[in-house]
């Protein structure tokens, strides 16, 4: 396209009308004007300039486990931090990661390395970066229990580094949801020494929790709502006779009521039309509005 003429003199990862259901975990999405994947904090930096330069309006996204991108696709510039980015070093008792990593990835390290903390985010499917902005969790514990340091571009492309206590982490939430201009592109976990074989255990624990009572057999994003004070989502949801509940080929998992499955061909409007309809009755039911985890792009 002419108006991203001059992209491939920067990145060599760049992908015109690129269907965006190819890089959700809900496999639904029309395409994006143009998508890149930098694989270095360079690379973003240039890539960042040239759109403010040619005013661009741009994206960053992940792994794509927490997004739901319209129908109409994307009418803008898609920078994925994903596989292309995910370097990752051990020192110690610390890991420091690229936002493109993987967090399975990054919890198997520290497990490798015998490093105790991150066993809650081994089937967390999403990349060490949206896990920052949303503070990522399961299991009872969060990334706010072990990120030490975030770097992170800012608005004027300069490369920022702040204490996780900066970073102003609470549930589901962090200061990078306040400031979408900012993009993370690395965080420093501290952990603790412990012993593999129980790290192992509860990695295994965890996993064989998330297969059976997750429906990783199905195109998914994972919690649909964040959980309300003093209630369960799934049991909100159940109780209001919607589990199995389906618009098109949206439909709310028999396996679990807190989670949305693509059955096979759902539209981004089966899914949002289905996360209306459940809003809707819970709330008539219970008098609790519930609130979406998840992220919508495109329309434009």
């Amino acid at each position: 396209m002419e108006k991203y003429k001059g992209l491939e003199n920067i990145v060599e990862n760049i992908k015109y009308n690129e269907p965006m259901k190819m890089h959700t975990t809900m496999k639904v999405g029309g395409p994006c004007d143009c998508l890149v994947e930098p694989t270095s904090i360079e690379e973003i930096k240039a890539v960042l300039e040239y759109a403010k330069e040619n005013n661009i309006e741009y994206y960053v996204i992940g792994n794509g486990s927490n997004l739901l991108v319209k129908d109409e696709g994307i009418r803008a510039l898609v920078i994925k931090l994903a596989s292309k980015f995910s370097k990752l070093e051990v020192d110690g008792e610390y890991i420091t990661a690229c936002a493109g990593c993987s967090v399975p990835r990054l919890s198997q390290e520290a497990k490798n390395k015998s490093l105790s903390g991150l066993e809650f985010a081994c089937g967390i499917p999403g990349s060490v970066g949206g896990a920052i902005r949303m503070n990522a969790g399961a299991y009872g514990s969060e990334m706010v229990n072990v990120v030490e340091k975030v770097g992170y571009l800012n608005e004027k492309g300069e490369l920022v580094e702040i204490t996780g206590e900066q970073a102003e982490f609470s549930y589901r939430h962090s200061m990078f949801v306040e400031h979408p201009e900012y993009v993370v592109v690395y965080a420093k976990y501290k952990l603790t020494l412990g012993n593999i074989d129980e790290i192992s255990s509860k990695m295994e624990e965890n996993m064989t929790s998330r297969k059976t009572k997750q429906p990783l057999e199905y195109p998914n994003f994972g919690s649909v709502f964040k959980r309300p004070e003093g209630y369960f989502v799934g049991k909100l949801v159940e109780d209001s006779g919607l589990k199995g509940y389906s618009i098109g080929g949206a439909q709310v998992s028999t396996k679990h009521s807190g989670f949305m499955i693509n059955t096979g061909d759902a539209t981004c409007k089966d899914v949002l039309d289905l996360i209306e309809y459940i809003k809707k009755v819970v709330y008539e039911n219970f008098n609790v509005m519930l609130h979406e985890e998840v992220v919508v792009l495109g329309g434009k």
